[in-house]
């Protein structure tokens, strides 16, 4: 259906794709993966027409019609919401304006009839008759309400665009999808929704995303950017990874008789044929089970950092004590009536619908904001380190990275120059990179820096502000694992589903009119009825 030949893309010296031949067919999803700077976006803008190549060509099959999610925010300002989203099937919009053009001529002749009469055939195949309804539809199902669909974009706030823009992207069932991070921005309901709504997609998608669980929610293949080259293999991300470290182990493992490797490759596949058996997927995607090809999949170039949190000492068993804590903005409650005692060795998802609530929470416990009303009592043998939201107030200097760690340093022996660099490097700051000043880094790089001082600190309570923003999918897999393997107590908020279902083992949401706290895992949590039914009311109770 879509297909690039010969594709070859360099800015300067720099290669990013060396003859790259590849196709993506009906009916697969692909996500595309990469490091950092390894061209995800660039591909994505090229397969769309938005940039051209060095050499090569991408081609559509005639006929067929390829959607883009929009990332300008700010592109349809002027447009009413429900006309946004028809824009997304640009013939059916077309024919659309010629019709209502026609119609509004005061002196309409037989030709203008005649037109009519065959713009309108063309409408009808194209369900232009419905085009309405369905972009209300589909608008609802994100949770976009009827009062809003005639608003203009410009009076909607950014969720919402971001909301109005997927339904533009999704309208008229394209025949090829194209969408970088259509996650961000969008709460666990409207992702969920759009997991389902893609397992079930009968079209071509190609998505570029750090979201793991939406990549294994609706990945049929995994298109890796590596060596300037583009490679598919069939399975979702956690099978693309899982398989990648196994070939790298094997690789490395010299004597080890072929007979065992082939044993081990077997096990292997078995195990996530199971998995995957038991995935949303199963119904319409069970054949990809029988293209699996761990033999085709070659051990990675990516460079993993190594983060790993140690404890200075363990803390007691009294962590945190919290009694009618409450916040407001301008006015208005973002949460009350918090009463949390916190116990060693929580694992904490700090979650709500109004991310300016979560912040709040952390700021206050961490004395940067103070609250309306409440107190809040640490332990004393606890100490802990904080990952905000914002760290630009770290970054205002001219610290090279290794003056900058260096402010952080306990010991004499942490305050060389060998040992900071040492501890750079395995946060793949290696070599001249160390030397970098603090104001040029990227929004991945600082929370690189961020982690880093957050594991010279050692402390035994870890508080994590959407910790996953700007890191790459490696770096964001092996925080995960850290944080699994960590012994100490963790406060987080992530938009990141995996995160959140793999870490924690509480769950308490703050909403306005009190807070819900339970032992239990992320999905539970999101999956139980009856306290479904318990947030709606307390979210309601503030509407």
């Amino acid at each position: 259906m879509l297909s690039v030949s010969n594709l070859s893309v360099q800015f300067g010296k720099r290669i990013l794709f060396d003859e790259v031949n590849t196709a993506f067919t009906q009916g697969n999803i692909y996500g595309i993966i990469g490091a950092n700077g390894a061209g995800k976006s660039t591909f994505l803008n090229i397969l769309s027409g938005k940039m051209d190549p060095t050499s090569g060509h991408v081609h559509l099959e005639p006929g067929k019609r390829m959607s883009v999610l929009e990332q300008n925010h700010n592109l349809y300002d002027e447009t009413s919401v429900l006309e946004t989203v028809i824009i997304g099937n640009k013939p059916l919009y077309k024919i659309k304006n010629e019709m209502d053009a026609i119609y509004a001529k005061e002196d309409f002749n037989d030709a203008d009839g005649e037109r009519v009469g065959v713009l309108q055939v063309e409408f009808e195949e194209m369900n232009g008759w419905n085009a309405d309804s369905d972009a209300a539809a589909l608008l609802s199902n994100l949770g976009i309400k009827a009062n809003h669909h005639y608003t203009l974009m410009k009076d909607l706030d950014g969720k919402q665009k971001v909301r109005v823009l997927l339904a533009q992207a999704l309208f008229g069932n394209p025949d090829v999808l194209i969408m970088d991070e259509p996650t961000n921005d969008l709460d666990y309901e409207t992702i969920l929704w759009l997991e389902n709504f893609l397992a079930n997609y009968e079209n071509t998608v190609i998505v570029v995303s750090h979201d793991r669980h939406f990549l294994d929610a609706v990945c049929t293949h995994i298109s890796d950017i590596d060596f300037s080259k583009i490679n598919h293999f069939s399975g979702n991300y956690t099978f693309w990874y899982e398989s990648s470290q196994l070939a790298a182990r094997q690789r490395s493992q010299q004597n080890k008789k072929a007979e065992e490797k082939k044993k081990e490759l077997e096990e292997f596949i078995r195990r996530f044929s199971a998995n995957v058996a038991k995935s949303k997927q199963a119904t319409s995607r069970k054949k990809m089970i029988d293209k699996l090809n761990i033999e085709g999949i070659k051990p990675s170039s990516r460079r993993y950092p190594a983060i790993i949190f140690e404890r200075e000492r363990e803390a007691g068993d009294q962590i945190l004590n919290i009694e009618g804590l409450e916040a407001s903005i301008d006015g208005e409650v973002i949460f009350k009536n918090v009463d949390i005692n916190l116990k060693k060795g929580d694992k904490i998802v700090i979650y709500s619908k109004d991310s300016r609530a979560t912040t709040a929470f952390y700021e206050i416990l961490n004395g940067k904001q103070k609250a309306d009303a409440g107190t809040f009592n640490w332990g004393v043998t606890t100490s802990h380190s904080y990952l905000p939201l914002d760290n630009a107030e770290f970054f205002n200097n001219d610290y090279t990275l290794v003056d900058w760690l260096r402010q952080w340093a306990k010991t004499e022996e942490e305050r060389e120059e060998v040992y900071i660099r040492g501890f750079l490097g395995k946060m793949i700051f290696s070599g001249e990179e160390a030397l970098k000043t603090s104001r040029v880094l990227s929004g991945g790089e600082k929370v690189r820096c961020m982690l880093s001082r957050m594991m010279m600190m050692r402390a035994n309570v870890l508080m994590l502000d959407e910790p996953t923003n700007h890191l790459d999918l490696e770096s964001i897999t092996t925080f995960n694992n850290s944080l699994k393997n960590f012994k100490g107590t963790v406060l987080f908020t992530t938009h990141d589903h995996e995160f959140a279902q793999t870490v924690a083992n509480r769950v308490i949401e703050l909403t306005p009119s009190g807070v819900i706290d339970r032992h239990m895992t992320f999905d539970e949590y999101m999956e139980d009825k009856k306290i479904k039914e318990q947030r709606d009311k307390m979210y309601a109770v503030e509407a």
